[in-house]
């Protein structure tokens, strides 16, 4: 007899990168604003980095772990596992 179960394959939404980003921040005190200062970036850019309007390139990423912590394979693999969830 064959059993024919689904696959468990959940569904909820992983949190976008900014939402790690805006964690770090806060575990460090520092503003968007301070956080802009220390990378090299306009506010601009941080904020769209937060709401995940700007895509984390290799170079954001590289930035992204200098300055925050993490590699810059950790920081690629959530940009990228956010942006499959926004597929799906």
């Amino acid at each position: 007899m064959t059993e024919n179960l689904d696959r468990f394959e959940p569904k909820w939404p992983l949190s976008p990168p900014g939402d790690t980003i805006l964690d770090i921040l806060e575990e460090k005190n520092w503003t968007q604003s301070e956080f802009a200062d220390r990378a090299g970036y306009t506010t601009k850019h941080v904020s769209w980095l937060v709401q995940g309007q700007a895509v984390i390139t290799e170079d954001i990423a590289l930035q992204l772990g200098r300055v925050l912590g993490g590699s810059a394979e950790f920081w690629l693999s959530r940009e990228a596992k956010h942006r499959e969830n926004i597929k799906r």
